[in-house]
């Protein structure tokens, strides 16, 4: 049964969706609150060795590029893995609903509403920040599906589906990620020749796309490492959700907590001597520190709670 399309009253579901963010403890945004009939996707485009694979999409080792189409974005690559694909919109600038959003699918336009919204209520590191939203994403539009269609209606099914098979994904972009890395460190140790490293990632990518359902040769270190940044710590978050309850609205304020408890930028780099907070040092120290409070914070509501 195909999924249902996005219905031609959106303005009336977003404000359902909006009741329901703040019943779970969402802030307003200023997202979704224009319509751009003329714009359609927003384009990435992003460039990186093909023998180093990056932390996230935060590592400077990618070169990001401002190409608009494929055929650019490849013809600016220099002997580089070339990585360029379209999203619907983007978080943190406002981004307003787009014609391609209109014309996709319900289960995608209501993750992307919550994702979005999601990135205006913290300030965590990406690393933390992309999958703490995605989490809030799935789990948001299942509970949302079920109030407003009624467990099991043909549009509740396909969003449980689409939420169930994304989290999915998400476990295995840090399975294949892993896999690659391995590679990396084995030829690091000079155990394993380049050409075996090309052919090895090339089997593991390809398992990838078909996994993910992205088109041949698209998946390279670039791309990985991309969706790794959504998916990294994901595990450790659904955990977190789990162990309070399963609740969102309490999800929503531990980590508001966090938030709040989270050391600055500044007293990271202090701490460990960092100079430039652009380097992929800063980015693995600054997610590690978090995840501490994280640790902390849930180690401290079960000794209390005793749950």
């Amino acid at each position: 049964m195909p999924t249902p399309g996005v219905p031609s009253e959106w303005g009336a579901l977003l404000r359902e969706v909006r009741t329901f963010e703040r019943r779970i403890g969402f802030d307003e945004t200023a997202n979704f609150s224009t319509f751009y009939s003329e714009q359609s996707d927003h384009s990435i485009c992003g460039y990186a060795p093909r023998f180093q694979l990056p932390y996230s999409y935060e590592d400077p080792v990618i070169r990001w590029g401002d190409a608009l189409n494929e055929k650019d974005c490849r013809a600016g690559a220099n002997e580089e893995d070339v990585y360029f694909t379209q999203v619907e919109a983007v978080g943190e600038i406002g981004t307003g609903v787009t014609s391609t959003m209109l014309e996709g699918k319900l289960d995608r336009f209501l993750y992307l509403v919550i994702h979005e919204d999601c990135h205006d209520q913290f300030d965590l590191p990406y690393g933390i920040e992309e999958a703490l939203c995605n989490l809030l994403g799935y789990k948001g539009i299942a509970a949302f599906a079920g109030e407003k269609y009624g467990v099991k209606a043909r549009e509740d099914r396909a969003i449980q589906r689409y939420a169930i098979t994304q989290a999915k994904f998400t476990r295995a972009v840090v399975e294949y990620y892993g896999q690659v890395e391995q590679l990396y460190a084995q030829q690091a140790r000079a155990e394993i020749a380049p050409d075996a490293v090309l052919k090895g990632r090339a089997r593991i990518f390809g398992s990838a796309e078909r996994t993910f359902g992205w088109k041949r040769n698209a998946m390279n270190n670039v791309g990985l490492a991309n969706e790794m940044t959504y998916s990294r710590h994901y595990p450790q978050l659904d955990k977190v959700h789990e162990t309070i309850g399963n609740d969102l609205s309490k999800t929503v304020a531990f980590f508001k907590q966090v938030d709040k408890l989270k050391p600055t930028r500044a007293v990271v780099m202090k701490q460990l001597h960092i100079t430039d907070a652009k380097s992929v040092r800063f980015v693995r120290a600054y997610e590690s520190a978090v995840v501490e409070i994280i640790d902390l914070l849930l180690k401290e509501r079960t000794r209390r709670t005793g749950a």
